[in-house]
């Protein structure tokens, strides 16, 4: 216990060196917060889960995979340890304290020199919540969301306790901004004592959960390092048999193109009760983020969305190209970034006008999204020439151009 309280204080990290150690549970909940803030994070580890990853893959983190060496904290402002090893964290503490870091410690919180609180963010304000003597994490969960609840709905009256219902909720998730989730899905993740997360989904909520709650990593990066479809069911029945509140925490809408049905089926099957909340598609959200109706009198009066996966020339595909071809409305498509050179030739040789225009927005609706304009003839090339990369939604047709960029 410390003689005196932790004095709390709010860091301003933009621009400033920040060394994390260890790519596991802990660095993917608090990561997304460091890069929020602007930080210039560089993580040590010689191994990362995939969503910490993809995060060094985007070029969000410098990513050094090795062990933590001597000297690696020199000109360092703030430091988190969080490996599994026990003597490497109390000599990474050391050197902290020899250089006069503030350095975070998941296992120790006593022998470091600076505490996580527990914060959650609400129209502009951030809430940060630390107990007096040493962190409590569930008192200081508790009433950061109660603070945070109350700013929501105007009243600050806390609930006296949290309910929580054993079984799944799939939760849609919505395109990535976390101030998107619906209302619903954000007090289940509050109650939740397990969560599946998909990469896709906002990742940014997950440093809002208290340390006791299970985050399980079901990244599916694109072309790389994936949790089989049958590991995420099997990990949902196992858990909610076992009592505990789940989510399954996915991008966008759980129904639309997120296999949301599998694993309800799956829960079915299993006996399991499952509720689904609706998530904001990031077919219509994305779009709309960066200035583009997917609807507009006059122009368009229908829009289609589909998945561009796979080829219009691979043998598996479902996807009518030469029907979409003759539409006169809006084509959004997703996760077709790699297939869109394809794909736009399939439609043009389908009668499309080479000319129509072409939208792609990458990491919608977050800090990083971008927007690349094209057309029809030219996306394939653009889209190489620009590096767009998943995720991305495409959205072809006049629409595209009815919001003049500044």
């Amino acid at each position: 216990m410390v003689e005196h309280p932790a004095y709390p204080v709010g860091l301003r990290l933009t621009g400033r060196r920040v060394v994390v150690v260890g790519g596991g549970q802990v660095a993917q909940r608090r990561l997304p917060a460091l890069i929020a803030a602007g930080a210039d994070v560089t993580l040590i580890s010689p191994s990362a889960t995939p969503s910490v990853e993809a995060m060094a893959d985007a070029g969000e983190i410098r990513w050094e995979r090795r062990r933590f060496q001597d000297g690696d904290l020199a000109d360092t402002w703030y430091a988190l340890v969080a490996t599994a090893d026990t003597a490497a964290n109390e000599r990474i503490s050391a050197e902290a304290e020899r250089s006069r870091v503030w350095c975070v410690r998941s296992d120790d919180a006593s022998a470091a020199t600076a505490w996580t609180p527990a914060t959650g963010r609400s129209e502009g304000v951030t809430v940060a919540v630390l107990t007096t003597d040493t962190p409590d994490p569930r008192r200081s969960a508790a009433i950061r969301d109660a603070v945070v609840e109350g700013l929501r709905d105007g009243t600050l009256v806390a609930p006296k306790e949290r309910t929580r219902t054993p079984g799944v909720a799939l939760v849609g998730g919505g395109p990535g901004d976390p101030d998107l989730i619906t209302v619903r899905g954000r007090r289940l993740l509050a109650e939740a004592d397990v969560v599946i997360a998909d990469r896709l989904g906002p990742r940014d909520l997950l440093d809002e959960l208290p340390p006791h709650v299970e985050v399980i990593d079901a990244a599916k990066i694109p072309y790389g390092r994936f949790m089989a479809q049958e590991a995420i069911n099997n990990a949902l029945i196992e858990h909610a048999k076992a009592g505990k509140a789940v989510v399954r925490l996915k991008g966008g809408d759980p129904y639309v193109f997120g296999r949301g049905m599998e694993e309800l089926q799956a829960l079915a099957e299993a006996g399991i009760t499952c509720t689904v909340v609706p998530g904001i598609s990031s077919s219509i959200s994305v779009p709309s983020a960066a200035g583009i109706p997917v609807t507009h009198r006059g122009v368009a009066h229908e829009f289609t969305v589909v998945s561009g996966h796979v080829a219009p020339d691979d043998p598996r595909s479902l996807v009518d190209w030469k029907s979409l071809a003759q539409l006169r409305g809006t084509l959004v498509i997703l996760m077709g970034v790699d297939k869109i050179g394809a794909i736009a030739q399939a439609l043009v040789s389908h009668g499309k006008n080479p000319s129509t225009p072409v939208a792609l927005v990458q990491e919608g609706t977050t800090a990083a999204q971008r927007r690349v304009d094209a057309t029809l003839g030219s996306v394939g090339e653009v889209a190489k020439a620009e590096d767009v990369r998943p995720p991305a939604v495409i959205v072809i047709g006049d629409v595209v151009t009815v919001n003049p960029r500044p």
